[in-house]
C-alpha cells in the first residue's frame, strides 16, 4: 500500500524555527564610526535570537564595553529594542578602543564573555572592527589557557566556552568594504547628501553660483561618485580615480561651456580623500580659488561633515539591516567548529556569507593599489557596482564633440507609460544622453501612447534634459492608454519619424503595451524594431524584476509617515493606527513598508485572511498593550480584500479593542507617488537606462540589413529587470507565462519570503523558510557578467 503513492521526495527545505538557540548566548556590539541602520540590525539580532530560545546580550560602547565588562554587558529583552528602528546612530553606543588592540585588553574581554557564557558574537562595524573580532577569535584558545593559569576561570568553564563564533555585519556610511554591494548606512548618508544638494541647487540657480561640496569618504569615493551621478554634478573628485595632469584647465573649460549653454549653476563634488595623480590632496578651497581666479564665477564651499552620519535611517537601510540581522543569527546558529568568521552581506538582491578575512584583505588591497598609483586596479577591486557607477558617470558627465561621435542613422524614441513614478526623469535623461553619445538621434514622445498616435513626438537634445535627475513625476507626461486600439496611427507616426527603436519606461501598462506591439509585428513591419521596457512603478508589480523604479521613493514616503504617526501616539499611549497603502493588488509596498516601519500586522491580497485572523491580530495587540510598548501599527494594501475594507478593519479593531486601546485610521493616497526621487531611484534609473540604450545599440547593429532595421525575434522585445544578482534582458513573450493579468501581478514574488521575518519581528510564531539563506562563498575578483545589481542602488 505504501508503495502505491510512489516514493516521497525528500523535503530538503530549511526552516528557521527548527534551529535551536537553547543554551546558547549571543552578544551584539556596534563598533567604530556609527551608521544609520545599525539599530535595525541590533533589533533583528536580539529578536531573532530570543525567538529561537537563545540568550542575547548587549555589549554597550563597542569593544571598550567588552573590555570593561560590568554593566556594559547586559541581557537584552524583546521590549528593549522597541522603537529603535527609526533612530539613527546606535542606541547601544560605539567607541574606538585602544585597549582592545592590546593583548591584556583582549584577555579582559575574554574573561567578561566567559563569565556570562557568551560564545557567539555579532559585530556591526567597519573593516577595523571586524579585523579585531577575527584576531580575538584566533587567540581565543590561548586566552582561555591564560585565564586558567591566572586562576580566573576553571577547566569546566574553558571546556563549555571552548569555541568563539563570530559573524560580522558591515555598518559604514562610506560603502568601502569589498564583497558587499551596500553597507548599512550608505543609502541613508546618500539621502542626507542629496537633500543638501537639492536645497543648494535652488539658491545656486538664483544667483548663478558655483558650489563646491565636500562629502565624506577618506579612502573611498563611493558617496561622492553616487551623489554626483544622482544630482548630475559637473565634476567629481574621488581618491580611486585622480584627474589627469592639466585637469584644472579642463574643469574650468567645462564649467564655462556649461554656463554658455544657459546653465545657471555648477556643482562640483569632492570626496574628503580626493587626490591628484601625484598623491597630493585636492581640497574644496583649492578648487574654489581656481574657479574664482580663472573664471571669476561667484563660488561657495559647503562641507557636509557629520550631517551625513546623522538622521533617521532610510527605508532601504532598515530593510537591509533587518535582513542582515536575521542572516547573522542564522550563520551563528549554523556555525561549526571549523567555520571561518564570516560577514553577511548583500550582492544584488541576494543575501550572501563571505569569509571575513577574504573581504578585509581585498579591502586593504584597494588602499595598497591606490598607494602604488595603480588606480585602474583600485577601481576594479572595488567591485562591478563601483566600476559601473564610474563608467555611467563618465558617459553622462560631458558631451562628446559631434565630430567624435559614432556615425549612426538611427532614430530612437523614449516614452513614459502608466502612472508617474519617481526616477522616470533620471532614466529619460540618461537614455537621451547615452543615445546621443552612441550617435543616435533621440526622440521624446509626450503623454504615452496617446501622444504617440497624435504625433506628439519631437527630437530631444543633450541640453534639454539638464537638471532632470532630481525631478519627481514624469516631465515627458504619461498616460495609461494602451496602443492596441491605435496601432494604425502609431505605425504611421513611426514611419513619419523613421523610428528604429523604442524605449518604454513605465509600469504594468508599459509591459502590456510592449506585448501588444510585439503581437502586432505580424501585421505591422514598423514594430519589427528593437523594443525595451524599464519597469517604473511604485507598486513594484511588473514581472521579470525584483525592483521597479519609483518603489524606493514610495517606500521612504510610507516609512516617514508611519514614523510620524507612531510618534504622535507617544503621549497618548494604547493607540493602534490602521494605515492604507497603494499598490493595486500587489502587497509589496505594504509588506516591505511594514517591515521598515516595524508594523504589527500587514494585510495583503497575496496572503488571504479571514475573520479569525483579524480576531487573532486584535488579541495579539491586546497582549502587546500589557507590555511597555503601548502602541500598534497595522498596514493594509488597498485591494487586499473587497469586504474587509480599511473602514471595516478600523471599526472591528475599535469595537474589539474597546477599553484596551483606541484606533485611528489613515489613508496615505497619492503622497506615495509624489516627491523628489530617492538617491536609489535616481541612480538605479540612470544606470538601467544607460544599460538599455547600449542593448538597443547592439540590437540595432545586429538587425540592420539591406539599408533598414528589421527584427521579429522575441529576444528583441525585452524587459530589463533585476533578478537576484544580475540585471537581465528578458523577452516579454516569455514573461507572459509568469503573469497574473487579472490582478496585474507576477505569479511569483520574491518579497513574500520577507513576510515571515516581519511577523517574527512583531512577535508572532510562524514558519520561516530559510532554504534560500546565504551559503558561505568566496570573494570573487570579477563578478559574473552583468552582476551590477546594486540592490539598494
Amino acid at each position: 500500500m505504501a508503495g502505491a503513492t510512489g516514493p516521497k521526495r525528500q523535503d530538503t527545505r530549511k526552516f528557521f524555527e527548527n534551529l535551536s538557540g537553547a543554551g546558547k548566548s549571543i552578544a551584539v556590539l556596534t563598533s567604530g564610526g556609527d551608521a544609520q541602520g545599525m539599530n535595525g540590525a541590533v533589533r533583528a539580532v536580539v529578536r531573532m535570537g530570543i525567538y529561537v530560545g537563545a540568550k542575547v546580550y548587549f555589549i554597550h560602547e563597542g569593544y571598550q564595553g567588552m573590555v570593561d565588562g560590568g554593566n556594559n554587558i547586559i541581557e537584552a529583552t524583546w521590549e528593549s529594542v522597541s522603537s529603535v528602528l527609526q533612530v539613527g546612530g546606535t542606541v547601544i553606543g560605539s567607541a574606538r578602543c585602544k585597549e582592545f588592540r592590546t593583548h591584556e585588553g583582549r584577555l579582559k574581554a575574554a574573561h567578561n564573555l566567559v563569565q556570562r557564557g557568551i560564545t557567539y558574537l555579532c559585530v556591526i562595524g567597519g573593516d577595523g572592527s571586524l579585523t579585531g573580532a577575527n584576531l580575538f577569535r584566533e587567540e581565543w584558545s590561548s586566552l582561555l589557557n591564560e585565564l586558567i593559569e591566572q586562576g580566573l576561570i576553571d577547566e569546566d568553564a574553558a571546556r563549555s566556552n571552548s569555541k568563539l563564533h563570530i559573524v560580522g555585519m558591515v555598518g559604514s556610511i562610506d560603502n568601502d568594504f569589498c564583497g558587499t554591494d551596500m553597507t548599512i548606512g550608505t543609502d541613508s548618508a546618500l539621502h542626507r547628501i542629496i537633500e543638501v544638494v537639492d536645497a543648494i541647487m535652488t539658491t545656486a540657480q538664483s544667483h548663478q553660483r558655483t558650489f563646491v561640496l565636500e562629502v565624506m569618504g577618506r579612502h573611498c569615493g563611493y558617496l561622492a561618485l553616487v551623489s554626483a551621478l544622482a544630482c548630475g554634478a559637473d565634476w567629481v573628485f574621488i581618491p580611486e580615480m585622480p584627474p589627469e595632469d592639466g585637469w584644472e584647465d579642463n574643469m574650468c573649460q567645462k564649467l564655462s561651456e556649461n554656463r554658455a549653454d544657459r546653465k545657471r549653476l555648477n556643482i562640483i563634488i569632492v570626496a574628503e580623500g580626493a587626490i591628484d595623480s601625484h598623491n597630493k590632496a585636492i581640497t574644496p578651497d583649492y578648487i574654489k580659488d581656481l574657479v574664482v581666479s580663472n573664471l571669476g564665477f561667484d563660488t561657495r564651499v559647503t562641507i557636509l561633515g557629520h550631517v551625513q552620519r546623522g538622521g533617521t535611517p532610510s527605508a532601504f537601510d532598515r530593510i537591509l539591516a533587518s535582513r542582515m540581522g536575521v542572516e547573522a543569527v542564522l550563520a551563528l546558529l549554523e556555525a561549526s567548529t571549523d567555520t571561518p568568521a564570516c560577514v553577511v552581506s548583500l550582492v544584488g538582491n541576494q543575501a550572501v556569507r563571505l569569509p571575513l578575512m577574504e573581504c578585509v584583505q581585498m579591502t586593504q588591497e584597494v588602499q595598497k593599489a591606490m598607494d602604488e598609483k595603480k588606480f585602474d586596479e583600485a577601481v576594479r577591486l572595488r567591485g562591478r557596482s563601483f566600476e559601473n557607477n564610474l563608467s555611467t558617470y563618465r558617459l553622462l558627465a560631458s558631451q562628446t564633440a559631434r565630430s567624435e561621435l559614432p556615425n549612426s542613422s538611427f532614430n530612437v524614441a523614449v516614452m513614459n507609460v502608466g502612472a508617474p513614478a519617481a526616477g522616470m526623469n533620471a532614466a529619460v535623461r540618461s537614455a537621451v544622453r547615452v543615445g546621443i553619445t552612441e550617435g543616435h538621434k533621440m526622440f521624446a514622445v509626450n503623454d504615452g501612447f496617446e501622444g504617440f498616435y497624435k504625433g506628439q513626438i519631437k527630437e530631444i537634445k543633450w541640453g534639454d534634459v539638464g537638471g532632470w535627475t532630481g525631478q519627481g513625476g514624469s516631465l515627458l507626461g504619461t498616460k495609461r492608454t494602451l496602443p492596441a486600439k491605435h496601432l494604425d496611427k502609431i505605425a504611421e507616426q513611426m514611419r513619419i519619424h523613421n523610428i528604429s527603436a523604442l524605449l518604454v519606461i513605465g509600469g504594468f501598462e508599459a509591459f502590456e503595451s510592449l506585448l501588444e506591439l510585439y503581437q502586432a509585428r505580424a501585421h505591422y513591419q514598423e514594430f519589427c524594431i528593437p523594443m525595451c521596457i524599464l519597469p517604473a512603478t511604485i507598486s513594484n508589480n511588473v514581472p521579470g524584476t525584483d525592483h521597479s523604479l519609483g518603489a524606493d521613493t514610495s517606500l521612504n514616503a510610507i516609512v516617514e509617515t508611519c514614523d510620524r504617526i507612531k510618534q504622535s501616539a507617544s503621549g497618548t499611549k494604547r493607540r493602534v493606527f490602521i494605515i492604507e497603502t497603494m499598490g493595486g493588488y500587489c502587497g509589496y509596498l505594504a509588506t516591505v513598508g511594514g517591515l521598515a516601519a516595524g508594523a504589527d500586522t500587514v494585510y495583503i491580497y497575496e496572503e488571504p485572511f479571514d475573520i479569525r485572523d483579524l480576531q487573532a491580530n486584535v488579541e495579539h495587540l491586546t497582549q502587546k498593550m500589557k507590555t511597555s510598548i503601548q502602541r500598534g501599527l497595522v498596514l493594509r494594501n488597498e485591494n487586499s480584500n473587497e469586504n474587509f475594507t480599511t473602514d471595516f478593519i478600523y471599526q472591528l479593531y475599535s469595537e474589539e479593542g474597546r477599553g484596551v486601546f483606541d484606533c485611528r485610521k489613515n489613508i496615505l493616497g497619492h503622497m506615495q507617488q509624489g516627491g523628489a526621487p530617492s538617491p536609489f531611484d535616481r541612480n538605479f534609473g540612470t544606470k538601467v537606462a544607460a544599460k538599455a540604450i547600449q542593448w538597443i545599440s547592439r540590437t540595432l547593429k545586429e538587425s540592420y540589413k539591406e539599408g533598414r532595421v528589421f527584427t521579429n525575434s522575441e529576444d528583441t522585445a525585452c524587459l530589463l529587470g533585476m533578478r537576484r544578482r544580475a540585471m537581465v534582458f528578458q523577452p516579454v513573450a516569455q514573461l507572459r507565462e509568469e503573469t497574473d493579468f487579472v490582478h496585474r501581478i507576477p505569479k511569483e514574488q520574491w518579497w513574500l519570503k520577507l513576510r515571515p521575518l516581519m511577523k517574527i519581528l512583531a512577535k508572532y510564531k510562524t514558519s520561516y523558510d530559510v532554504s534560500d539563506a546565504g551559503q558561505l562563498e568566496h570573494v570573487t575578483r570579477v563578478r559574473p557578467k552583468q552582476s551590477d545589481a546594486s540592490a539598494g542602488i
